[in-house]
């Protein structure tokens, strides 16, 4: 399931920068495969330029990407999180951010992260500076709150998309029931026309037959029995007319179906 199929990337963007200037997490949204479908809101300094910058900043970084959920922290002693975005059943994405501090950074532990890194440690420790610091209850619940608001979000453009599709085969298959009825309706009429003539032949048959006497006997059993077999055939024909038309009539009011 492709979530850039139904999704509102634009209300997303939307929710996911709103969720940032008030929060001041990091946040972006990656489909099923990992591929960034938002543009990323609050990232910090500190994390894509330094620490995502370094190839062994990038390398755990990528680690915690791929087996860490839920809110936890980073290998550089930061605060991130990645909720699941579901369908159905089905992870179609996630929404993941952070880069958020619980408590003010111990200055000594960075500068042994920086070595480890490869950077500059004053340059790290200067961005370390500006990335935010709030209480680890509030990150918790905000990375939920993200989660659940982006889901239904998501869910909704899901069920409006998918509707929207069924009501257009609706009323496509609509339109080929209305031909069908319309069709076994003139053939219908056909039969009945045959019905008739059949009944018109077997009065013509018993009178014959009776103007032949004895030896037309046998011939007006036959012409009695092609009488009454016309005569079910048109009840059965009537029949079929009549449910035709209920089921036109059926069709006509759902398609005279509003909100």
């Amino acid at each position: 399931m492709d979530i850039t199929s139904f999704v509102d990337l634009k209300e997303l963007q939307r929710i996911q920068d709103l969720f940032s200037d008030a929060t001041g997490l990091a946040a972006i949204a990656v489909d099923a495969q990992g591929s960034y479908i938002t543009k990323g809101s609050n990232f910090t300094e500190f994390c894509m330029k330094y620490t995502r910058g370094s190839a062994e900043g990038a390398k755990r970084c990528i680690k915690c990407d791929n087996e860490c959920k839920g809110t936890y922290f980073c290998h550089a002693g930061l605060m991130d999180f990645a909720s699941d975005i579901m369908v159905n059943g089905e992870r179609v994405g996630a929404v993941i951010g952070g880069q958020v501090l619980p408590n003010p950074p111990d200055a000594e532990k960075f500068r042994v992260i920086a070595r480890e890194l490869g950077i500059s440690e004053e340059a790290y420790l200067d961005a370390l500076k500006k990335v935010p610091i709030r209480s680890e209850k509030m990150i918790r619940a905000a990375a939920q709150l993200l989660g659940s608001v982006v889901n239904q979000l998501v869910n909704l453009s899901y069920f409006k998309k998918l509707n929207e599709k069924k009501i257009e085969l609706f009323d496509a298959e609509m339109g080929n029931a209305q031909k069908a009825a319309a069709e076994i309706k003139e053939i219908t009429r056909g039969l009945e026309q045959v019905a008739s003539m059949e009944n018109i032949l077997s009065v013509n048959a018993s009178i014959e037959a009776g103007r032949a006497g004895a030896a037309g006997a046998g011939f007006a059993v036959v012409a009695r029995e092609i009488g009454q077999l016309s005569h079910n055939a048109a009840e059965s024909y009537a029949a079929i007319q009549r449910q035709t038309e209920q089921v036109s009539a059926c069709i006509s009011k759902m398609s005279d179906i509003k909100l």
